[in-house]
């Protein structure tokens, strides 16, 4: 298989955003995703941090808008952003909603035949990760740790109680942390995974946090007060309380006056690579 295409390359702060494309066998189109170099990487192997965007969105907001690489630069930590759904297959209904199709993969492995391609979920945990060992000699993709925003805060939380052995730690600003109760989850589950709503609850941190045990690791949440999907769909105190009856330990900072944007995400952003590097380093 072909190695990563790189399409672009930016210096910031002493590294370098690049941005990639390759073919991706497990959703059946090319696919573009950034990495962040930090000026570490010219000279040693670095942990690898995954950030997964929202709804909407590529894998290029997060690092225009998020003011990450001088954290990722201070800190010795590469950062990978990939794209938030297959693109490119025409699939007919696939960009008629902002909120389900295109920049709507939800992390998951959809079962629903009309939408196949959309595993999300074996390419963030599986594919990506070996192209990133096989072509990039810089990155310690064993040293690993994950969050991300909304939607990708979704997946960043699932993926890791799936996987808490692949990363070190898991953080996430405003996630939706309890999808099968709210309707961008419904939504996205009746369509990906069909009518059985035991399959949805094997993407919903909520759910799965119950199941978990030997969760040592703290779980860091910012949440913005003002955050106008807070109530309805994000519903992070579901998430909150089903860590305590477990016994697991979560951080929720409700943010006074924070909304939804990325304005959030870059005036907190400095404390997540810091909390995610005190775990990569231990």
């Amino acid at each position: 298989m072909e190695g990563p295409t790189e399409i672009s390359s930016s210096k910031m702060f002493g590294g370098y955003n690049k941005r990639y494309r390759h073919f991706s066998a497990t959703l059946g189109c090319s696919m573009t995703f950034y990495i962040y170099f930090p000026p570490a990487s010219a000279t040693q192997k670095v942990p690898v941090l995954y950030w997964l965007s929202g709804l909407t969105c590529s894998d290029e907001n997060f690092i225009m808008k998020s003011g990450a690489q001088r954290a990722l630069s201070n800190e010795g930590v590469a950062l990978v952003a990939p794209d938030t759904s297959p693109r490119g297959l025409n699939i007919e209904g696939e960009s008629e909603s902002w909120d389900f199709g295109v920049g709507a993969g939800f992390y998951l492995n959809a079962t629903q035949e009309k939408w196949k391609n959309w595993r999300m979920y074996d390419y963030i945990v599986d594919e990506l990760p070996k192209v990133l060992s096989a072509n990039f000699q810089q990155l310690d993709t064993s040293c690993a740790s994950i969050f991300g925003h909304s939607m990708g805060g979704h997946g960043a939380l699932t993926i890791y109680l799936k996987n808490p052995q692949r990363y070190k730690s898991v953080s996430a600003f405003a996630p939706i942390a309890n999808p099968v109760n709210c309707a961008w989850g419904q939504k996205a589950f009746s369509n990906y995974l069909g009518s059985d709503k035991g399959h949805w609850e094997e993407y919903d941190a909520t759910c799965l946090i119950k199941k978990c045990s030997g969760i040592s690791t703290p779980i860091l949440i910012d949440q913005g007060d003002e955050d106008k999907f807070l109530n309805d769909q994000l519903l992070p105190h579901k998430f909150e309380e089903a860590c305590k009856s477990v016994n697991t330990k979560i951080v929720l900072r409700m943010q006074p006056g924070y909304d939804h944007s990325y304005f959030f995400i870059s005036t907190f952003i400095d404390d997540h690579i810091k909390f995610h590097a005190g775990f990569l380093f231990k």
